[in-house]
């Protein structure tokens, strides 16, 4: 099955660390996407992430690049340096050269420089894949874990920006069948513009006690992640979470739930509530749109750590990113 690895898999190679470190600050753990390294003789801590994409055909390397910095981003940090490794499933020549511009575009974007990596073929695929490791440093490491009760939730953009992205594109016949016009399709495609969030964490990091990116399975995972990495409960009301228009036309007409789609483009902030005017006021000044959306529940004993309600019911697992049925369906059609 495609999609991330299931609770017990994961837990294993989550406890798979290799030798101590004392330098390592924060290592792998559930929910969060980045490593924090102190460095010696210095006060800064370098921050490090690493993400793969394969299945979004049209952009992979343009995306590729902003969903590994956007970790980077969501930890406090800035994105200064890429390694990207590259596997194709043949040696066409024009398919490695749009790849290669985008990741080049999208690097010099962010002002980050590639440093490194690695290229191939792999007969054994069927697309392109590429994966990206960003790094960065910052003096105030942000986790996914550290919300805490009491802290609002915010939320920037909207649910499923970069899947909508990739509905107006991979899927656009579909899309355009089941009546979306070609118009809304042309502005969903834009969205891609708009997958980074390193200008909203940038915003609100100073203000935040928790930050992360909700990557696939969307905001709806993030929150699962958010509250598991924080051993708190979260509380959502999903008529508070944003939903643009364009997403809403391509979600409905596909049968996709917004908030269980590939989300990046968002960035999830846990703020204390004597921040939340300071960050919601950062992030307008930086031309951002966000909504609260809920809170870090000072639980009663009802919610256990690491649940998440939305609309008052418990959603005590992510759920299965609802794109990859599309493109397995399409699949097997071919």
């Amino acid at each position: 099955m495609t999609g991330k690895l299931g609770p017990d898999a994961l837990a294993a190679v989550l406890a798979a660390t290799g030798a101590d470190d004392a330098a390592v600050r924060k290592g792998p753990a559930y929910g969060e996407d980045a490593a924090a390294i102190g460095l010696a003789g210095a006060a800064e801590t370098l921050v490090v992430a690493a993400d793969p994409l394969s299945l979004a055909a049209e952009s992979v390397g343009t995306l590729a690049v902003h969903v590994a910095c956007n970790d980077v981003a969501a930890s406090g940090a800035d994105p200064r340096w890429l390694t990207h490794t590259l596997f194709l499933p043949d040696d066409d020549s024009e398919r490695l050269r749009t790849v290669v511009d985008q990741v080049d575009a999208a690097a010099r974007d962010l002002d980050c420089a590639v440093i490194g990596g690695h290229t191939e073929v792999l007969p054994a695929l069927d697309r392109p894949l590429c994966s990206l490791t960003a790094m960065g440093t910052t003096d105030r490491f942000v986790s996914t874990g550290g919300a805490a009760p009491g802290d609002r939730l915010l939320l920037t953009k909207g649910a499923a920006v970069e899947a909508t992205a990739i509905l107006a594109t991979d899927f656009r016949e579909a899309c355009l069948d089941a009546g979306v016009s070609a118009a809304t399709l042309d502005s969903a495609a834009e969205f891609l513009r708009e997958v980074s969030v390193v200008s909203d964490a940038a915003a609100v990091r100073d203000a935040a006690s928790a930050l992360h990116d909700p990557t696939e399975g969307g905001v709806a995972t993030a929150l699962v992640e958010m509250a598991s990495a924080s051993e708190t409960a979260l509380a959502v009301e999903r008529d508070s979470v944003p939903v643009r228009p364009e997403t809403r036309a391509c979600c409905d007409a596909l049968g996709v739930d917004p908030l269980a789609a590939f989300g990046s483009g968002a960035l999830l902030a846990a703020v204390p509530p004597g921040r939340v005017d300071d960050a919601l006021d950062a992030l307008d000044a930086a031309g951002i749109e966000a909504a609260e959306i809920g809170a870090v529940e000072v639980r009663d004993g009802d919610a256990a750590p690491g649940t998440v309600r939305i609309d008052g019911e418990p959603l005590a697992e992510p759920p299965r990113d609802e794109l990859y049925p599309l493109w397995e369906a399409r699949e097997a059609e071919e």
